[in-house]
């Protein structure tokens, strides 16, 4: 008997992917972007936190088992894409599953950043299994207090 995978996420990003198609195909018609063959051919996506300080905004994203070598990041119309795939080990013929709840496969995930970044200083760094892209912000971007004057 063959091992059948069920992950419960995935009927919830099947889903996902069947509205973004509905989506992408009346956007297309007004000139919206499409997420393309990545998005479509993803089987999971890492989760991940999200934070802002002052000067800059965090993606911290769980990929652990992924290298570095099988993670593409990149920077397109205003948005950080994160891309790869997770390999699976080679399944030993002796061993007997009894339960697979990690996600193996291409990943995909899109995040929209504001417009007042500094796109050329974004900086990516991958450590024990945890992605950390560091997005700066635009100093017309950055809160600044206003002196009150009395007179």
């Amino acid at each position: 008997m063959a091992l059948v995978r069920w992950n419960p996420t995935r009927e919830l990003m099947n889903l996902e992917k069947e509205f973004s198609k509905l989506f992408n195909t009346f956007g297309s018609r007004f000139g919206l972007r499409e997420n393309g063959d990545d998005f479509e051919n993803a089987v999971w996506s890492p989760l991940t936190d999200i934070s802002e300080d002052n000067d800059k905004y965090v993606l911290s994203m769980d990929i652990p088992g992924v290298e570095k070598k099988d993670v593409k990041i990149s920077y397109k119309n205003g948005s950080i894409i994160v891309s790869g795939e997770r390999k699976q080990e080679s399944e030993e013929k002796s061993s007997k599953y009894h339960r697979i709840e990690r996600a193996y496969g291409k990943y995909y995930r899109e995040f929209m950043l504001p417009e007042k970044i500094v796109e050329d200083k974004i900086e990516a760094k991958f450590k024990d299994g945890t992605l950390t892209v560091t997005i700066p912000k635009a100093e017309e971007a950055k809160p600044r207090e206003i002196d009150i004057k009395v007179n």
